[in-house]
This record gives C-alpha cells, structure tokens and sequence, in this order.
C-alpha cells in the first residue's frame, strides 16, 4: 500500500456552506461503516452540514445516482464502495463501470466526486484502507477531503 506523496488529510478551509451529497454503496458492511464515519468526520471537520447521504446496492449504482445528484445543485459528491476481487472477471466489470461512470458524471456535470470506491484482492486490504481502529489509511477521509477541496478551488469559476 503506497501512501507515499499524498496530500494531508485534514479539514478544508473554506468548505462551509458546500451542499454535499455522499453516495454508499451497502456491500461490505464493516468496511463500508468505516468508510462512511470517516466521510462524515472530515465533513464536519470542514464545517459542512447541508449533506445529504445516499445509499445504493454496490459499485455499480454509484454512477447513476451520481448522475442523478449532480443534476440537483450539489458542490460535490463524494461516492463510496468496495468491491474484493474474486474468481472471475465481474472485479474488472464492476471497478471499470464504477470509475469509468464517475468519471463521466463529473466531467459532464462540472461536479466534483471524490472517489472512494475501494478495489482490493482481499478483505484485509479492504480493512486496512476502511478508517477503522487499527486501519492504516481512511480513505473515507480521503473521498470527503478531495471532493471539498476541488470544489473550494472551483468556487471562483461557478455560475450564478
């Protein structure tokens, strides 16, 4: 696991009064509950309180709801999700629709997402990255921060 050059994870400066939407998938209940709390708790570390959270089936739906959330006046979306490889190709199927649709949403819409859709061989990576006691990472955190961050660089630039 490389965390090696990433920015901090700490509160963004200027990120009150954002409208948030988070997006959570409900596979992985454990690992998607550590995802979740770090979300929030970078959230209201940055003073956001208009956040409106959503949850879908698994990875697959994150796009559409993204899609769907983009269109109603949100600063950024933060989309949440695991998938564990397995033994056939639906690992590739699934990171590739979520990340390849996120992707879209936001380069149509203009509405930044932060991505914190997990793609792990196993559940120990899954753990380690989860923000859970004794994780390494929390990229729960991590989604919340990028999506505030890009947003507050972006405010200059939106429409009235």
């Amino acid at each position: 696991m490389s965390g090696a050059g990433a920015p901090p994870a700490e509160p963004v400066i200027g990120a009150a009064g954002l409208r948030v939407a988070v997006i959570a998938a409900r596979w992985h209940g454990e690992v998607m509950g550590g995802l979740l709390a770090g979300a929030r708790r970078a959230l209201g570390d940055s003073k956001v309180t208009d956040v409106t959270e959503v949850r879908v089936p698994g990875c697959f739906e994150l796009p559409v709801a993204a899609a769907r959330l983009a269109n109603h006046r949100f600063d950024a979306l933060i989309a949440l999700g695991v998938v564990i490889r397995g033994g056939t190709p639906h690992f590739d199927y699934v990171c590739t629709a979520a990340t390849g649709g996120l992707t879209a949403v936001a380069e149509r819409t203009g509405v930044p997402i932060g991505f914190g859709v997990l793609t792990c061989d196993d559940d120990a990576q899954a753990m380690d990255r989860a923000g859970l006691p004794g994780s390494k990472e929390d990229k729960g955190y991590e989604a919340a921060v990028a999506a505030l961050e890009t947003a507050v660089a972006l405010r200059p630039f939106w429409r009235s």
